[in-house]
């Protein structure tokens, strides 16, 4: 890595994510902040505030892109005087650092939707073929725990309805941490899985289905219509592990928002009433997001660009026989490493969507 083509990258990097352009925004931000009519308006500085927090996501790290790339080209400068080796594995680590920092720069840049900053909240459906597609939509609740972890996100299964033999009919959790919702809002679809069953005495081929539903926390200040009489509320014994008190109480809370037909359920809390405000988040995640997909579809049906999505028009293929590989039908990325991949590692998948996103 020579010091000027390194410095024409950033350069590239810096007319891409117009840096610039953003540091002008946020010092007329920073002067607004002065302003009487905006520090004595709560909500008008919470908006000014947000933004702020967005520039400045983006310009810290270019600036310490800068600074990590003026460290390297002295590193270099010094390594070439000495003739020795004696920055070397110093220089590679800090490469290394910078190509990571631009690559997770790059990313931030991709994640520009209105909320794709937001903490996501996952829900998995098993298909039909009972315990098969059971077991496999346990597998994907898994990949999905793991990932989070990869990510330093905090997940938590909020409710779950364990299969009758092995697997889980459904599960919801809540993903937080910033631009969760940005980075999985493009696992939403069907998810397909073929093997040889594990519970097949005959070995034979099984194709396997689990959707999976993907919609944004909504904030508080987000004004969902949702009134008393749409809901219908119905509680039960917690079927999850969650102590003796969850077990033997109906603390469990199942919403049902009476218009849509939409039911969510919360068992994870030990109180009633906990268990009910978390499921109302969800229910309001999920009507905000039925909301923005149906504004969606009236536009594709505006522009003539309709697609019909089916339980039969999967987004990803998990194939562990008679082959392995796992093909994301998308945007056609292939990974041969199916047990990293059902491990959490799918970022790979993710950043495709994102780039096929931008580029439409």
């Amino acid at each position: 890595m020579n010091s000027p083509r390194s410095e024409k990258k950033l350069r590239r990097s810096e007319g891409i994510f117009d840096i610039d352009g953003k540091k002008n925004s946020l010092q007329k931000i920073t002067d607004d902040l002065l302003l009487e009519d905006v520090w004595s308006s709560p909500e008008k500085s919470k908006d000014i505030l947000k933004e702020k927090s967005r520039l400045e996501n983006v310009i810290i790290p270019f600036e310490l892109l800068e600074q990590k790339l003026l460290y390297i080209e002295e590193s270099l400068g010094i390594l070439e005087e000495e003739g020795g080796e004696l920055f070397l594995k110093e220089i590679r680590n800090e490469i290394a650092a910078f190509k990571n920092i631009l690559e997770q720069l790059e990313l931030q840049t991709l994640l520009s939707g209105e909320l794709d900053k937001n903490n996501a909240i996952l829900t998995i459906h098993s298909g039909a073929g009972g315990i098969e597609s059971q077991d496999w939509a346990q597998m994907l609740l898994r990949m999905y725990l793991r990932w989070a972890e990869r990510k330093g996100f905090q997940a938590q299964i909020v409710d779950i309805q364990p299969g009758e033999e092995a697997g889980i009919k459904n599960a919801t959790l809540t993903i937080d941490g910033e631009y969760a919702y940005g980075h999985l809002n493009s696992e939403a679809g069907v998810h397909r899985l073929v093997r040889i069953s594990p519970f097949d005495a005959n070995k034979r081929r099984h194709t396997s289905f689990a959707s999976v539903i993907v919609s944004p926390e909504i904030e508080e200040d987000v004004q969902i219509d949702l009134k008393d009489e749409d809901i219908k509320m119905d509680t039960y014994r917690a079927s999850g592990a969650g102590g003796q008190h969850v077990n033997k109480t109906s603390s469990a809370v199942r919403l049902t928002h009476l218009p849509t037909g939409i039911v969510v359920s919360c068992q994870n809390e030990r109180s009633q009433h906990k268990n009910r405000a978390v499921a109302l988040k969800v229910l309001k995640a999920r009507l905000y997001d039925l909301e923005i997909k149906a504004k969606e579809k009236k536009m594709e049906e505006i522009v003539g660009d309709k697609k019909d999505i089916s339980w039969g028009s999967q987004i990803r293929s998990y194939v562990l026989q008679p082959y392995r590989i796992v093909k994301d039908h998308k945007t056609g990325t292939e990974i041969g490493d199916v047990d990293a991949v059902l491990d959490g590692d799918i970022d790979i998948f993710l950043k495709e969507s994102l780039k096929a996103k931008t580029l439409k």
